[in-house]
């Protein structure tokens, strides 16, 4: 019989491995705990040793490569006429053994949804003795958002059935025990794990294919020479991951083009997956990934942890997030994913342009505003944005292009009770520091009583993000795609500066320009904010 040796479970949120080295190859015959790979987590450098003994007939994984949990490693011949002699070693407290040709498979409630960890039976549609075949629906089950049939993977002869109508259990239990040929279980065989009821204390029991699943409930006491004999394996809670409804075939398929099938959506009877389903989803990725696009909540290519159950700890509360909270996870993940982020910092001295604007911030308040330090920032932007036209553009890689603007509009990050808004100045080349504190304070005034259009968000150049109000040093503003560069303004506090032999108390703001590295040099990023710095210290040559 041949048999995958699958790669364990390594630790919780762990569901990927490098391959550090391949210790076996195609012919080699391995022993029980001898090291077949060498792999590496973020946490550590791991041995894996086979619990199989038998002939190498196919390595799947190379060194270089990433390997997925669950997923085969090697696949081994094992000596199955041997399996008569060894069955006489297994001390197992029955007298009854079911063929030599067949294995006890434990069905298991699969995951039904996003953070769904538990469900209630409304109706077992299946008792000990039924034939059971693949896609026969075996259980109707109910959470809190909808009813749902269960169909089977496998099918065979229900040996026990350790649920019942009623019972809450948990995602990853045990229903049923199913006695099915060997060759129906090749796809579904996976990697030693826990798998245990809501409620059970684990167990670390063993179950060959001649024992009854009643020992289940049982200890086995199995010889260190035969404890490769063909088991059924405590699954981890993340089994289903792998077990979903779908021929070997096509989970063959799924794996040689390197599509995680338990993310692709059946459109076969009972959700079942074909080739056609691997095809159209692996194509969607690919359309996305051209796009730099985002992946059910993740970005591409970039695996998704799964998080712990933070009620073990103590006492939780669950909040929806609002949709501008969601919307600004989901946009600034992708912005931190796509654009290759440089920050740089430097300070200003803004000790007589504070004199300026307190001098002429009477005339700003007669007009309806009030003159900032944001409101002189953005007249500064625009006149540093002619000179390095870079930081006025977008980068178009589908089709290798630099986008160049013509206009410059420039948003604001605003703090709101519902989250961070950024609603857009439009013409700021155009306007007088005047005319543009007067939109300020009207964007700004709309974004907190929730009054601001779609039209008010769209369309940014580059972005100013002013924390001074509320205090900080310096920070890392990302930027906010498709713009290329954003300005983070931190609180101003008064320094000693060596100034011709002596030193002076000197008002200096922290500055932190993020860019983008793909479209904007760090030399030019620098000479760009330098030449900020120098407009704020010597305000004169905004007129030069």
């Amino acid at each position: 019989m041949i048999v995958d040796f699958r790669l364990p479970l390594l630790g919780d949120n762990i569901t990927t491995a490098d391959v550090v080295k391949v210790h076996v190859k195609e012919g080699d015959k391995v022993e029980v705990d001898q090291v077949v790979v060498e792999i590496e987590t973020d946490k550590a450098t791991v041995e894996v040793p086979s619990d199989i003994a038998g002939i190498v007939k196919q390595v799947f994984v190379k060194e270089g490569t990433k390997a997925v949990i669950g997923e085969p490693v090697i696949s081994i011949e094992t000596e199955v006429e041997k399996s008569e002699e060894v069955r006489t070693k297994i001390e197992v407290k029955t007298s009854n053994y079911s063929p030599l040709n067949t294995q006890y498979y434990p069905f298991v409630i699969p995951a039904l949804g996003e953070n769904i960890t538990s469900a209630q039976i409304t109706k077992v549609l299946l008792k000990a003795g039924d034939k059971v075949s693949v896609d026969q629906v075996v259980l109707e089950i109910e959470t809190d958002k909808a009813t749902v049939e269960v169909p089977s993977v496998v099918e065979g002869i229900v040996k026990e059935v350790k649920v019942k109508d009623g019972d809450k259990v948990a995602i990853g239990s045990v229903a049923f025990v199913i006695e099915s040929a060997i060759e129906n279980l090749s796809a579904v065989y996976l990697a030693d794990g826990e798998l245990r009821m809501e409620n059970e204390k684990p167990k670390n029991e063993v179950i060959t294919k001649s024992a009854e699943p009643s020992i289940l409930n049982s200890q086995l006491s199995i010889t260190k020479e035969h404890s490769h004999i063909p088991k059924i394996v405590n699954l981890p809670q993340n089994i289903s991951k792998v077990i979903v409804p779908a021929a070997p075939s096509v989970r063959r398929f799924a794996r040689e083009i390197g599509v995680e099938i338990s993310n692709v959506r059946g459109s076969q009877k009972n959700g079942r997956i074909s080739v056609e389903d691997i095809k159209t989803y692996a194509k969607s990725l690919n359309k996305q990934l051209q796009q730099g696009g985002v992946v059910r909540g993740a970005v591409i290519g970039v695996p998704r942890e799964t998080l712990p159950d933070f009620s073990k700890w103590g006492e939780i509360e669950r909040q929806p997030m609002s949709n501008i909270r969601r919307k600004t996870a989901e946009h600034l993940s992708y912005a931190w994913a796509t654009v290759p982020h440089v920050t740089q910092f430097d300070k200003a001295d803004i000790t007589e342009l504070e004199k300026i604007r307190k001098q002429f911030g009477k005339q700003v308040e007669t007009a309806g505003g009030k003159l900032t330090v944001t409101g002189i920032l953005l007249k500064v932007i625009v006149s540093a944005m002619k000179i390095y036209p870079q930081f006025n553009a977008s980068v178009d890689m589908e089709k290798n292009e630099i986008i160049y603007k013509k206009y410059v509009h420039i948003g604001i990050a605003v703090d709101t009770e519902k989250g961070l808004l950024v609603p857009v100045i439009k013409d700021v080349d155009k306007k007088n520091i005047t005319q543009l504190s007067l939109d300020l304070a009207e964007v700004s005034r709309k974004a907190r009583d929730k009054k601001l259009g779609l039209e008010d968000m769209q369309g940014g150049c580059f972005t100013i993000s002013n924390l001074g109000g509320i205090g900080g040093t310096y920070f890392t503003p990302i930027v906010n795609t498709p713009e290329v560069a954003i300005l983070g303004v931190s609180k101003s506090a008064y320094e000693p500066v060596y100034i011709d032999g002596k030193f002076e108390p000197r008002l200096m703001m922290p500055l932190s320009l993020s860019y983008d590295h793909r479209i904007i040099d760090g030399a030019d990023a620098i000479r760009f904010l330098r030449w900020i710095i120098n407009a704020l210290e010597n305000p004169f040559l905004l007129v030069l």
